[in-house]
C-alpha cells in the first residue's frame, strides 16, 4: 500500500495473476470507498508496453505510478494491474494502471495474461482508456485489433452488456486532423464487432448497446509538454461528475454498490482464470521440475556457507564496504553458473522457472546484507551534511541558500555511493533509502532553522522588552493626559525598528509570505504583550504610585523644594491638585488604550470622586445612580480592563484614608507656624496707639536720655526673653507656659545682674583693652554714622545667659524678627 500527497495505490493482480485481496481490503478501507454507495466510478488504461500509460496517468489523474525511466531503456515498467484512487476528482474513481501488451518481458507466445487483464478492465470499468500512437492507426497488431477482437466475443459470452466508455487516446498528435483520424479508428472497431462470432442472444446487438466510444488526441509529451500539460488538464474537466446524466459514464448500467466492490472484482478474476487453458505438465517437465529443484537447493546451500559471502555480510553490518554490489555480484553470479551448468540438459522452462526461484531465494538472502549497506551510507551521508551545514551557517551563508546547496551536493554523493553498491542480479531500488535520507535532511534543516527563527525571535523579542518596558513604566509613572498617545507612539516607533531588523534577518530564511507575515505579526503583538504586561503590572502597584505621587506634589513646589507650611499656603487647593494627579494617575491606568479608541473613565472618576463629590450625595439621593458601581467600564472591552469601577472606588477611599495624615499634619504645622509669628497686635491696636500715645513719643523726643533708657530695657527684655524662651514656654499652653516662667524669671535676672556688675568691676579696675578680634566675640560697642556726619553710639550689646550662652544685640534683632 503506497499512501502519499493524498493518492493511495495499491498492486491489484501482481505479473503472475495473484489477486491482492489484503491490498485491495486495506485499499477499501484507506480511501473509504464503502460509503460511497453507487458514486463511484472506475477507469481503466491499457496499450502496448512504454506508451506511456502511467505517465498519462499521473498527469491526467495526479496518481503515483511508477513511471519509465527513458534514461535506463524502454523495458517494462507495470506488472501485473495497480489500482490507485483520483486526487480531487468527483465523484469517488478508481484508476487501474494495466501491464503494457505486446511486451518483451512476457514473450511473442504468451499473451493470455494480456488478455486476461483486458477482459478484467472491460468488465469492472465504466471508462477504458485506450492508450496508441498516432502513427499506429491503420496497423493491426499496434492498434490492439487481435486483442479487442477476443476480448469483444469472450466479454459478450461470460457477461451482460453493461455500457462501457470506450475512449481512445492518440498520443503524439501529427498533422493529421483528428477530424481525419477519428473516422478511421471507428471503421476499425465496427469492422472489429462485425467481424466477432456472437451468441445467438446478440446477433443484432449493436456496438452502442455495449460501448460508448470517444476518440481524443494529445500533443507530445515530451516535444509539446506545454501544450500537453494544457490538453490533459482540458480532458480531466470530463472526468469531474462522469456519472451524470450526459458524463462519459453517465449510460453505465449494473453498477455493483461500493461495498462489493472488492468481492465482485474477486469473482470475475476467477472467472476469468477458470476459462484458461492449462495443460497438464508432461512427465519431463515433473522430473526436470524435481531435479532442478534438488540442484537449485544444494546451491542455496553452498552459497550460504560460502566464506566469501560470510565475510561479506558480517563486515558490512558493521560498517560500509567500498566495492559491496561488484563483490556480491560476483559471488552470485558464480553460483548461478555452477547451477546452469548442471541443469543445462533439463527443459528449458522448468530450468528458467527454477532459476528464477533460486536467484529470488538468492537475493531475498541478501536483500538485509544489501540494506544495511544503503543504512551505512544512508547514516555517513547525513552525518557528513550536517557537519557540512552547520559549517555553511557559521561562514555567515544564507540559511535557505546553504540548505539548498548542502542537500542538492550530498543527496548526489548518496546517489554515487549506491551506484556501487548495485547488485547487477537485483533490480531493487535505493529510492526508498534515498527518499529517507532526504527526509531525515528536511527534518535536520527544519530543526535548525526552528532553532535558527527561534533565536532571532528571542534576539528582538529581547530588543523590544528592553526598549518598551522602562519608557512604559516611566510614561505611566507620570501619567498625564499625553500618557496613552506617547505610549502608542514609542509602540509604533520601537516596533516598526524591530520589524525592519527582523524581517531583513528573516529574508535569508527565502520563506513564503504567508509564514513570514505570521512571524511579524506575532512580534508586533509581543510588543503590544510586553506594553499590556508592564501597564498590568503598575496597575497592580497604582495605590503606591498614587501615594507617592500625591506626597511629591503636596510636599513639594513648582521648585521640587519641600514646602514650608508658613500659613500663608491653600492647604485646599494644594491638597486638591495632588488628588487630582493622584486621580489622573488612576484613570490612566484603569485601562489598555493602545487602540486609540476614546472613553470617559477619566471624566467619570473626575466626577464622581473629584468635581461632583459635594454633589454627587445629593444626586445619588435622588437618582440612586452609582457611576462606579459597575464592574465594567463603558466601550471598553472587558479584555482591555486593568482596575474596574468598583476596584477604582475603593482603590480612592483607601487612598484618602492614608493621605488624610498627611493633609492634617500640613494644616496643624501651619496652625503652629501662624502662632509662633504672629505676636503683633491688630491694625486698629496699632492705630490706637500711635494717636493715643503721640503726647508720650513728643516727649520722648524732646529728652533724648529716656530713649537711652528704654533702649537699654529693650535688650535687658530681649535678653530675658531669649534666655527663657518664652514663646516656646507657651507652645503648650498659657497656664504650663506661667507657670514654667514663674520658675525660671529670679534666677535669671540673678544672672545677668550679676555678669553687669563683675564687668563693672572688671572696667572699675583698669582692666587693659581686648583687641579687636576678641572684643568683636564679648561687649561690642556698635556705631555708626548717618548721612549728615553724625555718630551714634549704642549700649553694651553682649549679655551672658545663665548658661553661659553670650547674644549679641545683633543676635536678639534677628530673634525679634
Amino acid at each position: 500500500m503506497d499512501n502519499k500527497d493524498g493518492c493511495c495505490s495499491t498492486h491489484l493482480i501482481d505479473g503472475d495473476g495473484g489477486f491482492n485481496v489484503a491490498g485491495v481490503d486495506n485499499f477499501m478501507k484507506e480511501v473509504k470507498l464503502a460509503e460511497c454507495g453507487l458514486s463511484y466510478a472506475v477507469v481503466s488504461i491499457m496499450g502496448p508496453q512504454s506508451s506511456g500509460k502511467s505517465t498519462l496517468l499521473n498527469h491526467l489523474f495526479r496518481t503515483n505510478f511508477r513511471e519509465m525511466d527513458a534514461y535506463k531503456g524502454r523495458s517494462q515498467t507495470t506488472k501485473g494491474i495497480w489500482m490507485a484512487r483520483c486526487v480531487g476528482i468527483e465523484p469517488c474513481t478508481i484508476v487501474m494502471d494495466l501491464e503494457g501488451t505486446d511486451g518483451r518481458e512476457r514473450g511473442e507466445d504468451d499473451t493470455a495474461f494480456e488478455k486476461q487483464s483486458a477482459l478484467f478492465a472491460l468488465a469492472v470499468s465504466d471508462i477504458v482508456l485506450i492508450n496508441m500512437w498516432c502513427h499506429d492507426i491503420g496497423r493491426e497488431q499496434a492498434a490492439n485489433k487481435p486483442l479487442l477482437k477476443t476480448v469483444f466475443q469472450v466479454m459478450m459470452r461470460l457477461f451482460s452488456p453493461r455500457k462501457t466508455t470506450l475512449m481512445f487516446v492518440i498520443r503524439d498528435k501529427t498533422r493529421t486532423p483528428l477530424e481525419n483520424l477519428e473516422p478511421v479508428l471507428r471503421e476499425d472497431i465496427q469492422k472489429i464487432w462485425d467481424s466477432v462470432p456472437k451468441p445467438q442472444a446478440h446477433k443484432e446487438t449493436p456496438l452502442s448497446e455495449f460501448f460508448n466510444v470517444e476518440v481524443v488526441a494529445l500533443s507530445s509529451y515530451e516535444e509539446k509538454e506545454e501544450q500537453f500539460n494544457e490538453q490533459v488538464a482540458n480532458l480531466r474537466q470530463r472526468f469531474f461528475h462522469s456519472i451524470a446524466p450526459g458524463g462519459l459514464a453517465g449510460d453505465r448500467r449494473g453498477v455493483v454498490p461500493a461495498s462489493g466492490f472488492s468481492f465482485s472484482a474477486q469473482q470475475i478474476w476467477k472467472v476469468i482464470k477458470e476459462n484458461k487453458d492449462l495443460d497438464l505438465p508432461a512427465h519431463k517437465v515433473m522430473v526436470a521440475t524435481v531435479r532442478c529443484e534438488e540442484i537449485a537447493n544444494e546451491k542455496y546451500a553452498s552459497f550460504t556457507t560460502n566464506e566469501e559471502w560470510c565475510q561479506l555480510e558480517e563486515a558490512v553490518h558493521s560498517h560500509s564496504v567500498r566495492g559491496f554490489g561488484r563483490k556480491l555480484s560476483s559471488i552470485l553470479d558464480t553460483c548461478l553458473s555452477e547451477y546452469d551448468a548442471e541443469a543445462t540438459f533439463f527443459e528449458e522452462g522448468v530450468r528458467s522457472s527454477k532459476r528464477k526461484q533460486l536467484e529470488e531465494k538468492l537475493l531475498q538472502l541478501v536483500q538485509p546484507a544489501y540494506q544495511s549497506m544503503l543504512g551505512h551510507i544512508r547514516s555517513d551521508t547525513f552525518e557528513r551534511f550536517k557537519e557540512a551545514f552547520d559549517k555553511a551557517l557559521k561562514g555567515g551563508k544564507g540559511f535557505a541558500l546553504a540548505a539548498r546547496e548542502c542537500t542538492e551536493s550530498f543527496i548526489s554523493r548518496f546517489d554515487e555511493e549506491c551506484t556501487d553498491a548495485i547488485i547487477d542480479q537485483a533490480k531493487w531500488d535505493s529510492s526508498r533509502v534515498r527518499d529517507k535520507l532526504r527526509r531525515d535532511v528536511d527534518a535536520h534543516i527544519a530543526e535548525v532553522c526552528t532553532a535558527k527563527l527561534s533565536e532571532v525571535t528571542s534576539l528582538y523579542e529581547t530588543k523590544l522588552n528592553e526598549a518598551l518596558a522602562g519608557p512604559v513604566e516611566a510614561l505611566l509613572d507620570g501619567a498625564s493626559d499625553d500618557t496613552w498617545p506617547a505610549i502608542r507612539k514609542l509602540l509604533q516607533r520601537e516596533t516598526d525598528t524591530a520589524v525592519s531588523g527582523f524581517a531583513a534577518a528573516l529574508s535569508g530564511f527565502e520563506m513564503d509570505e504567508e509564514s513570514r507575515d505570521n512571524m511579524v505579526f506575532r512580534l508586533k503583538d509581543y510588543a503590544r504583550g510586553v506594553v499590556e504586561a508592564k501597564t498590568k503590572e503598575e496597575a497592580g502597584r497604582v495605590l503606591i504610585r498614587m501615594k507617592d505621587r500625591f506626597s511629591t506634589l503636596f510636599s513639594h513646589d513648582q521648585d521640587s523644594m519641600p514646602r514650608i507650611w508658613t500659613g500663608k499656603e491653600d492647604i485646599r487647593a494644594i491638597t486638591k491638585t495632588a488628588r487630582s494627579a493622584s486621580l489622573k494617575l488612576l484613570s490612566v491606568m484603569a485601562a489598555v488604550r493602545l487602540d486609540d479608541e476614546g472613553d470617559n473613565i477619566d471624566k467619570t472618576l473626575s466626577l464622581a470622586l473629584v468635581d461632583g463629590r459635594a454633589g454627587a450625595s445629593s444626586a445619588r439621593s435622588i437618582t440612586s445612580v452609582d457611576p462606579l458601581a459597575s464592574s465594567t467600564w463603558n466601550e471598553v472591552p472587558p479584555s482591555k480592563t486593568l482596575i474596574t469601577p468598583v476596584q477604582c472606588k475603593s482603590l480612592w477611599r483607601q487612598f484618602q484614608t492614608e493621605t488624610e495624615y498627611v493633609v492634617s499634619q500640613a494644616i496643624a504645622a501651619q496652625e503652629a507656624s501662624k502662632r509662633n509669628n504672629n505676636w503683633l497686635p491688630p491694625p486698629w491696636a496699632i492705630a490706637a496707639m500711635v494717636i493715643l500715645g503721640f503726647n508720650e513719643f513728643m516727649t520722648l523726643l524732646r529728652n533724648p536720655l529716656y530713649l537711652g533708657v528704654i533702649f537699654v530695657a529693650y535688650l535687658l527684655f530681649k535678653a530675658l526673653w531669649v534666655q527663657l524662651d518664652i514663646s516656646g514656654e507657651f507652645r503648650n499652653g498659657v497656664l504650663p507656659g506661667v507657670l514654667s516662667l514663674s520658675t525660671k524669671l529670679l534666677p535669671t535676672v540673678m544672672n545677668l545682674l550679676k555678669k553687669l556688675a563683675e564687668e563693672g568691676q572688671g572696667v572699675a579696675s583698669g582692666e587693659p583693652q581686648r583687641n579687636p578680634a576678641v572684643a568683636s566675640k564679648s561687649f561690642r560697642g556698635s556705631s555708626s554714622t548717618n548721612d549728615s556726619g553724625d555718630v551714634s553710639t549704642s549700649a553694651p550689646s553682649e549679655v551672658t545667659s545663665e548658661n553661659g550662652t553670650e547674644y549679641s544685640s545683633s543676635s536678639l534683632h534677628d530673634k525679634m524678627q
